[in-house]
């Protein structure tokens, strides 16, 4: 018998719990999260959520840089901040893609990753 179990790492675990959160904060929503380590090598996680407008989007990310920035994680990299239409954080592992609706709806992520593995965010952003 085969059991098909997936492991997510500690340090993911936590990283991946601190951006839920950050965003959850902010009123981020409709919060996906997909798993894409077996399909490229440029990161493992695609956390991909939408704000109401561009300031809302700007809030989200804001609150997620400083989250991670408070726990020691790194921001490799970040764009789209000045228009606040589609804000990309990249902290290695996981990239963070912040989007003003109408932009997801036009990019549709979550359509070109439709192999990625979609994790249920519930369990991340559970509070106690």
């Amino acid at each position: 018998m085969k059991i098909n179990r997936r492991v997510i790492k500690l340090t993911d675990t936590n990283m991946i719990t601190t951006i839920l959160k950050a965003a959850d904060e902010k009123k981020a929503f409709d919060i996906k999260l997909l798993d894409i380590k077996k399909l490229t090598t440029i990161t493992d996680y695609f956390l991909i959520c939408s704000g109401n407008s561009e300031r809302q989007v700007k809030a989200i990310a804001k609150g997620i840089e400083e989250k991670m920035y408070k726990l020691g994680y790194i921001l490799k990299n970040k764009e789209g901040h000045n228009v606040g239409r589609w804000i990309l954080l990249d902290f290695g592992g996981i990239v963070a893609h912040i989007f003003y609706k109408e932009d997801r709806e036009f990019y549709n992520l979550e359509r070109l990753w439709v192999d990625a593995e979609d994790i249920d965010v519930d369990k991340f952003i559970t509070y106690n």
